[in-house]
């Protein structure tokens, strides 16, 4: 602990990741719950993107937008996790990335299968500029 409202955390293999509980505008790190949406972000996109060099198809961007609702009151959970998959590709179809945005949310992320909330998610090609 740095202060009551600034916290670390260290894995096994010492990388650390710095947490705090300031509000918006004193922001340094992200909040243990911002936490949890960007490692399901992160556990479903590197699924997502090696399904997609499995399948040989070209990746000039990929992001995915992760967006939760919280309950009122304490703990205030998420109630529900809304998930945007964005693929900028030149060959990609909506399909197929569809079925691997499902894939990787609904059976390969550990982080997705860890939640109680429901998670909502969609997908998108953009052809590059």
């Amino acid at each position: 602990m740095k202060t009551e409202k600034e916290y670390f955390a260290v894995n096994p293999q010492g990388n650390r990741v710095e947490i705090d509980m300031y509000n918006a505008e004193e922001k340094k790190a992200q909040s243990p719950m911002d936490l949890l949406l960007s490692a399901l972000g992160g556990c479903s996109a590197v699924d997502a993107v090696l399904m997609m060099k499995k399948k040989r198809r070209t990746i000039d961007d990929f992001f995915i937008e992760v967006e939760g609702t919280r309950a009122e009151g304490t703990p205030a959970y998420y109630t529900h996790i809304e998930m945007k998959f964005v693929l900028v590709s030149p060959d990609a179809t909506e399909e197929e990335f569809a079925k691997v945005v499902a894939l990787s949310v609904d059976k390969y992320c550990s982080v997705a299968s860890s939640l109680k909330s429901e998670i909502g998610y969609t997908s998108e090609v953009r052809r590059p500029a």
